[in-house]
């Protein structure tokens, strides 16, 4: 009962600064709506946890209880060693023999099972809920009210972001934000993805701000925290992004004339920077990274035979084993979740998924604007991120199951990419879609 009133205190104290923040007054979204997705958000991570807890419970391989787990042998140290958890949060000083005898051999997932010299962003998840323990006092659940919240407001700052550039289409992007159904789960739990959304909300806002103008010392120490947040979790995500951004730029200093050429000239520097990076230290061989990663993923996947594996050929050497993978690497994103529908629920739910994302490409299509009407520097931004993050999970990731979760980053990019091919005046035909 304690632990359903601590619960229940947090999500009131949350509508109540959705309904008081100056933050959540959003051209497009009234405040009510914003609340009822914090509340969606807040039943989706519920029914993760259930699914964990009463349909795969093996706890030791739920992501959802390993972080929150580990943080709890985190939190332990602070009322008999405080300068311990201070030092083992922050991350300073926490490197004596000390550590890993009381703490860090006690946690199921501080070191890798497969370390291939790569940040291990656990370190950053278990700190996280070392951290909500503060507030939580070991009920998992004030961890999902807190992740769908943190979550709720990357979201919403996406949205801030990306509004402007379809300001006629704010309830189809709303759509295409908060409610595929992978974002709403797996972005409403305490792991990975729901805070790197608040990343690359804060992140992208402030640059977007900062194309149009000068941004003042809290815009840059907003974007700093976004950027620091990506590092922490997801660094690849911000690189797949890197490359765009730069072209973006490059087109608001300039003009929008040869943007396909502008977009081609920063992601060719980008392979050029990546090919010639070991030859400063081995340890930045991005392409040796990436082979490895798909070969720990096989292994795993022979370790445990999850049953959404997708046969996939061991990658050769790269450059030319990545290059010769592209085809599979893209059936895996944005096919293979179609041959779930037969393996229980949650296959089912990532084949409609699935199917949805791949009926809004012609529907898109077919209510198109005149190209001449068309943002193109965006669109290509759009476009080259998702193609970029798609092909590194699709190198890397053969399972069905994970890469649903590993590609909710894209959604949100690939909803705004539609959304700038789609002419509004048509999408007017459409009157419950229509912004009030």
């Amino acid at each position: 009962m304690v632990a359903i009133l601590l619960t229940c205190g947090y999500v009131a104290l949350f509508l109540f600064l959705i309904g008081r923040w100056r933050f959540f007054d959003v051209p497009g979204l009234k405040r009510r709506s914003i609340g009822a997705l914090f509340l969606l958000k807040v039943a989706a991570g519920t029914a993760l946890w259930w699914v964990y807890t009463y349909h795969y419970t093996d706890r030791s391989t739920a992501d959802i209880f390993k972080f929150f787990d580990d943080g709890n042998v985190m939190f332990s140290a602070l009322r008999s060693h405080p300068l311990d958890y201070v030092r083992m949060l922050t991350g300073i000083g926490n490197d004596a023999p000390r550590f890993d005898e009381r703490y860090y051999t006690a946690m199921n997932n501080w070191y890798r099972r497969y370390d291939t010299g790569y940040y291990n962003d656990a370190h950053t998840m278990i700190r996280f809920s070392a951290l909500m323990r503060l507030f939580s006092f070991g009920v998992y659940h004030v961890h999902t009210v807190f992740a769908a919240f943190l979550s709720l407001i990357g979201l919403v700052t996406l949205f801030k972001a990306f509004v402007g550039f379809v300001p006629q289409q704010g309830r189809l992007l709303a759509a295409g934000i908060f409610l595929w159904p992978s974002v709403l789960f797996w972005g409403s739990a305490p792991i990975k993805e729901a805070l790197l959304f608040l990343g690359l909300g804060l992140f992208l806002l402030q640059v977007f701000r900062r194309m149009d103008g000068p941004l003042p010392w809290s815009g840059w120490l907003v974007m700093f925290l976004g950027l620091l947040v990506q590092l922490g979790l997801k660094s690849y995500v911000l690189a797949c992004m890197l490359p765009g951004l730069a072209a973006l730029w490059w087109c608001r200093c300039t003009s929008d004339r040869h943007a396909v050429a502008k977009f081609l000239a920063t992601h060719a520097a980008a392979v050029v920077l990546i090919l010639a990076a070991p030859l400063l230290s081995p340890s930045l061989d991005v392409l040796a990274i990436i082979q490895q990663k798909q070969r720990d993923m096989l292994g795993l996947v022979a370790a445990t035979d999850p049953g959404s594996y997708i046969a996939t050929p061991l990658m050769e050497a790269p450059p030319l084993g990545l290059i010769k993978q592209v085809p599979h690497a893209l059936f895996l994103v944005f096919i293979s979740p179609l041959i779930t529908w037969g393996s229980g629920l949650p296959g089912l739910m990532s084949a409609v998924e699935n199917l949805l994302l791949l009926a809004s490409i012609p529907v898109a299509l077919l209510y198109a604007r005149p190209w001449s009407r068309i943002n193109l520097p965006m669109l290509l931004y759009c476009l080259a991120f998702c193609l970029a993050l798609a092909l590194l999970i699709g190198w890397t990731t053969p399972v069905v199951g994970a890469l649903m979760r590993y590609r909710i980053p894209l959604l949100p990019f690939l909803s705004l990419g539609l959304l700038l091919i789609m002419d509004p005046q048509k999408t007017a035909r459409w009157p419950f879609l229509r912004t009030p």
